[in-house]
């Protein structure tokens, strides 16, 4: 029986956002101040943690992935990993008011099956 590899999530985002992430264990991550070049910077921040072999999933906001699209959909193309999350609710406000809700569905969206935790 073959040992399951460690697969790395990283974040990208804010100071605050990336803060509480990494209060949760993520070690990878990159804090985009907004400003003129931010969708470069979060564009440049994609395409590094995505070269990057051990991580296996990006955290980005929501409100982000708009800017980003064309990057996105680059590295959705040209292989399996990592799985872009697009869902990280933006300052204290979330867009979703059932946030278990919406990550439930998305879980399940993203592998076919529910993960309650």
């Amino acid at each position: 029986m073959t040992q399951p590899e460690n697969i790395d999530i990283a974040i990208i985002g804010n100071r605050d956002q990336t803060a509480l992430i990494r209060l949760a264990g993520v070690e990878k991550y990159r804090i985009i101040d907004d400003g003129e070049k931010m969708h470069e910077e979060v564009k440049a921040a994609l395409i590094e943690l995505s070269d990057d072999s051990s991580v296996g999933i990006i955290m980005i906001p929501e409100e982000w992935a708009a800017g980003v699209a064309d990057t996105l959909k680059s590295i959705k193309e040209r292989k399996k990993r990592p799985v872009i999350v697009m869902g990280i609710p933006s300052g204290f406000r979330a867009k979703e008011q059932d946030v278990k809700g919406y990550y439930k569905a998305y879980t399940k969206k993203l592998i076919g099956f529910n993960v309650d935790i």
